[in-house]
């Protein structure tokens, strides 16, 4: 049950290193005051016992000389002047008295034992006599026995005797503490600010974009993080430029001998079925040649702009009719949405090429909104893609077991897929379509409202 709970906390705790590294400094502050707090209470108390004691004692040895020494006739007018200027009041002890004692702390239990080691023990105290709240002693005017030596209460005014809360040091101390903490903010935030702009540069590389450069200002370590990450990102881009210009050569240096074979080919007179299975596997040597270099492709040099997916679906819808095939277009009118218009025509044409090829049949194009993002949906009605593999199959060259035996094709199809939608800011989503099937879907940008 406890484990269950500190888990629940710890769960419940921040997430960001800003707030997790704040609260733990703040935490041991707190407890860094808490306890230099009890350490100098605690040695405090013995010395402030003393000192209240003493001055219990003088003001004790100072009344009782006073009163001795005073002629008799002009001790009332001594009461009285000892009441006003010095506040300290004398009243005769009695039997009956009604007294509440001192409360019960150790610095009292201190300053109690003190005084009755130079007054005597049988000095009384109290909080509040006959309904007079003060701090009372009791004191005799000379030493002979307790039952001959009359007996008298003295109050001293509490404020000499009990030093209130230190309400003013604990001010400070809280102005201290806030002062350390504010510090502490500031000190983690330099920290964080850094490394969220990192993050934020990891997710567009992550998108297939080139991030921006990183400052490579700061502590020795944050500065050395950065220019680490602007290098990588630089090495990224380098590396997707070499790549392109070398399937660019490759295409260029594949498709002129290809062309060369598919003209000899038709020349040369043989049996029309074996010309036309030949032909057909050069045209999927040159379709896989085309889907390598859509893949390393990143934007085509387009940029982001608005598009209607309505107009675009309804656009592949006239340019599959011609080549045969009837694709059922669903669309709720105009959905504007923030794309690379030819990457995203590439996107949904290598879909709707996906599910002509293993479905079976044409499949159907939706058009509308989800959640106020721009969607494009292509459904079909095939085998569908088992929901432990649906992320594994974004992947380059991955191919189901069941698309094995189909050997057209070079497993890049989704994998450019994901690539251009994940290059728009944009997610791309294989769900199991209801009554069987699948659903590929294109969730993208909406475009801010004038």
């Amino acid at each position: 049950m406890a484990s269950a709970r500190y888990l629940s906390l710890f769960h419940a705790a921040p997430r960001t290193l800003l707030w997790r590294i704040f609260l733990v400094v703040a935490t041991l502050m707190l407890a860094s005051v808490a306890v230099w707090s009890a350490i100098f209470s605690h040695f405090d108390q013995s010395s402030r016992a003393r000192q209240t004691a003493q001055t219990v004692i003088s003001i004790i040895n100072l009344t009782r000389t006073a009163l001795l020494n005073a002629d008799p006739a002009r001790r009332k007018d001594l009461l009285l002047d000892l009441a006003t200027l010095e506040g300290i009041r004398i009243y005769p002890a009695e039997t009956q008295d009604k007294v509440l004692p001192l409360e019960d702390t150790a610095i009292m239990r201190m300053v109690i034992t003190d005084v009755r080691k130079q007054l005597g023990m049988d000095t009384r105290f109290a909080s509040s006599w006959e309904g007079l709240t003060g701090f009372w002693v009791s004191f005799r005017l000379d030493d002979d026995p307790p039952s001959e030596s009359m007996e008298f209460w003295v109050m001293l005014p509490s404020e000499r005797i009990i030093r209130p809360h230190a309400l003013e040091w604990m001010w400070w101390g809280a102005a201290a503490l806030c002062l350390a903490t504010l510090g502490a903010y500031m000190i983690v935030s330099r920290l964080s600010r850094p490394l969220k702009a990192m993050a934020a540069a990891a997710r567009t590389v992550g998108r297939g974009e080139v991030p921006p450069q990183l400052s490579e200002s700061g502590p020795a370590e944050l500065s050395d993080l950065a220019h680490a990450f602007n290098q990588m990102s630089h090495d990224l881009q380098q590396l997707d430029a070499d790549r392109a210009l070398i399937l660019a050569g490759v295409s260029h240096d594949l498709r002129t001998p290809l062309a060369r074979l598919r003209l000899g080919i038709e020349m040369c007179g043989a049996d029309p079925a074996d010309i036309d299975a030949m032909v057909s596997d050069i045209e999927d040597m040159d379709r896989i040649i085309g889907q390598f270099l859509e893949f390393s492709k990143l934007d085509g040099g387009e940029a982001l702009t608005m598009l209607d997916l309505s107009e675009l679906a309804s656009e592949l819808v006239t340019l599959y009719a011609r080549r045969g095939f009837t694709l059922e277009l669903r669309s709720i009118g105009r959905v504007m949405a923030v794309a690379r218009p030819q990457a995203l025509r590439r996107a949904v044409t290598n879909l709707i090429e996906n599910a002509l090829r293993y479905a079976g049949e044409t499949p159907e194009l939706e058009v509308g909104t989800d959640q106020g993002r721009p969607t494009i949906r292509v459904l079909d009605r095939g085998p569908g893609i088992p929901e432990a593999d649906i992320e594994r199959v974004k992947r380059p060259f991955t191919r189901l077991e069941s698309a094995r035996s189909n050997t057209k094709g070079s497993g890049l199809g989704l994998a450019i897929v994901d690539r251009i939608v994940r290059g728009q800011n944009g997610e791309f989503r294989l769900t199991p379509r209801q009554g069987g099937g699948l659903t590929a879907s294109i969730h993208l940008r909406a475009t801010t409202k004038a």
